[in-house]
């Protein structure tokens, strides 16, 4: 974990989204080298029993929960087309960005903040 101060960046332009969760204590986690998350694909990362899928969309970094909200497939074995990853058991998309989903999901996943500074990526967890 990361403690203050820290030099950090955005590393994931993100649009308004639907609803804001309200901003509780934020802890940052290192997860690793940039160059260990390749330029379109999902990346699985677990933090205390936690999963985490992390995506490169040409240099802009998002995460999201890793388990898909209709059946709990793997997003980050999914395919990623621009910002939507495809769940690779029953075809629904996740808008890595923001978080939201097409049916058969009923409910948006969870996105977490994603910064960086000149090596390193930082997820940010409740």
């Amino acid at each position: 974990m990361l403690l203050p101060p820290y030099n950090l960046r955005s590393c994931g332009e993100r649009p308004p989204r639907p609803s804001q969760r309200k901003e509780a204590s934020v802890a940052l986690v290192n997860i690793g080298s940039v160059d260990n998350f390749p330029v379109g694909q999902g990346v699985r990362i677990e933090h205390e029993g936690k999963l985490y899928a992390v995506f490169n969309t040409t240099g802009q970094y998002y995460a999201i929960d890793d388990a898909c909200p209709h059946a709990g497939g793997s997003f980050s074995e999914g395919k990623l087309l621009g910002s939507k990853v495809t769940c690779p058991l029953h075809g629904a998309t996740a808008d890595v960005r923001i978080g939201t989903c097409t049916p058969p999901c009923t409910s948006d996943v969870e996105t977490y903040d994603v910064s960086c500074d000149s090596t390193s990526l930082f997820l940010h967890v409740d």
